[in-house]
This record gives structure tokens, C-alpha cells and sequence, in this order.
């Protein structure tokens, strides 16, 4: 008896269906019995590239690190818009965590690269958890966040900085607007670590 290659497309099917219902065991039993029926390579070979999809295809989290650098009342943040949202929002510079990095380290290396700015880094004010989505795309992140300072005294003067990677500008935000609610700051429970001093 000859072997169809109309026979794929189903055993495939059969497969996956297995896989996605029942877990992955309950397919490698799909196998074993289209195995029986002498059709068992190609179950084998669905269920071993459906699985390695669904683990390089997952999404990860990302470690970052944002520095609180205040000019009075006011924080130095970027302004970012997400157009499916149709929302403006601020958020603190810094930027990823490099693996083997420690976290005061990135924030020094991210205000060079951001800036050309040298910072001395302060106390950590917290940890946060950020779920989120930006124009349509899921995303997390745990953002270590750290109190800062500029070394050149200069950048206090400037209102506005632009961003040397990047097409967004740093500039000087109240604190009071975030506190209203008049504009929005991320990650969410930032403005709760501000005290009044810092």
C-alpha cells in the first residue's frame, strides 16, 4: 500500500488539535497511534515545530532602570505618544539592564549614550512591575528605580534636551501635573516612591 500526501494536512491537524486541547503528552499519544497507522513521521514532525514556535515566540520581560532627577518641583522626564491608544504620556529617562549589568551601571551607561551626560547615582526608591501595551504590542517590564543627580550643573539650566539616540526630547515636568492627573506618568505607581523632598 502507497503513501498519500493527502494524508499530511490532516495528520497535522490531528496533531496540533491534540496538542492545543489536551497538552503536548496527550499529542506524543496522537503520535504513537498514527505511528500505528504508518503515518507517525509526520505528527512527529508538526508537534517538534509547533512546540519549538511556542517557545521561542513567547514574549519576555525586560529589566530596566529609570533615574527620578528633580529641578525643584519639577522631574526630568520624555514625553511619548501611542497612537492606537491616542494618549500622551511621560516617563523618567534610563533604558534595558545588559545581561551580567548591574543596574546603577546602566543607568550611568543610558544617560551617555541618551545625554552625554554624566549622573551620580542615588539611593533605589523602589522596584516597579509594568504590564502594559504600547501601540498594540504587549509588553513588561520591572523598572528599578533610582534617585539621581547630574555632575555638570549646567544640565538644571537647559529646558529642554534632546535625546542623542532617540527622536524624543527630555524636558522638566511639575510634579503637580502627574499628581492631578492632569498629565500621565509611567511606569504606574512612579508618582507613589516621589516624596515631597525628593
Amino acid at each position: 500500500m502507497g503513501f498519500s500526501p493527502w494524508v499530511v494536512p490532516p495528520v497535522g491537524i490531528v496533531v496540533v488539535a491534540v496538542a492545543g486541547v489536551f497538552g503536548a503528552s496527550w499529542a506524543w499519544l496522537a503520535v504513537g497511534v498514527l505511528a500505528g497507522a504508518g503515518v507517525g513521521w509526520v505528527g512527529r514532525l508538526v508537534l517538534r515545530e509547533a512546540r519549538a514556535a511556542s517557545v521561542t515566540g513567547m514574549p519576555s520581560i525586560r529589566p530596566i532602570v529609570l533615574a527620578v532627577i528633580r529641578r525643584g518641583d519639577a522631574l526630568l522626564v520624555f514625553e511619548a505618544h501611542d497612537d492606537v491608544k491616542d494618549q500622551t504620556f511621560y516617563r523618567p529617562l534610563g533604558g534595558g539592564i545588559e545581561f551580567g549589568e548591574y543596574a546603577e551601571a546602566a543607568l550611568v551607561r543610558e544617560f551617555l549614550e541618551e545625554l552625554g551626560a554624566e549622573i551620580a547615582v542615588g539611593e533605589r526608591l523602589g522596584v516597579l512591575e509594568n504590564v502594559f501595551d504600547w501601540r498594540d504590542q504587549p509588553g513588561h517590564e520591572i523598572a528599578f528605580v533610582f534617585a539621581a543627580e547630574f555632575v555638570d550643573e549646567r544640565f538644571y539650566r537647559r529646558e529642554a534636551m534632546k535625546i542623542i539616540d532617540d527622536p524624543a526630547t527630555a524636558r522638566w515636568v511639575d510634579v503637580r501635573d502627574f499628581r492631578d492627573g492632569g498629565k500621565i506618568l509611567y511606569p504606574e505607581g512612579l508618582i507613589g516612591l516621589l516624596s515631597a523632598d525628593q
